[in-house]
């Protein structure tokens, strides 16, 4: 458990580190279009995993062979990945409605 937290932190802060710093005007469209394309990237990248433990989840669940335990284990698998993408929806929701009312508080590109 340890290292697989070990490694979820070394790639998010890949991630962060990895962003060229460059002097640039700030342009509100261009932070605009900045963001909604980080957004775009993490909200494919956690559906591709809650995807995986989908499949993970029915895997288990078929192949738990009437073991109460296992079949409890895979259900939950299945209940959290559902609830951890309508969270990453929800974010995705949060996020556009907070950048177009950035957007036009600040005077973004028309």
């Amino acid at each position: 458990m340890k290292k697989l937290i070990f490694l979820q932190s070394l790639f998010i802060t890949s991630l962060v580190v990895a962003a060229p710093i460059l002097a640039q005007s700030a342009d509100v469209s261009k932070i605009q279009n900045f963001i909604q394309s980080v957004v775009q990237i993490l909200v494919t990248l956690s559906g591709f995993v809650a995807t995986g433990f989908f499949v993970w989840g029915g895997f288990r669940y078929i192949t738990s062979s009437g073991n109460p335990e296992a079949l409890d284990g895979a259900k939950k698998t299945i209940y959290f990945s559902a609830f951890g993408l309508a969270i990453v929806f929800a974010a995705l929701v949060l996020s556009n409605v907070v950048t177009q009312v950035a957007t036009s508080a600040f005077g973004g590109a028309q």
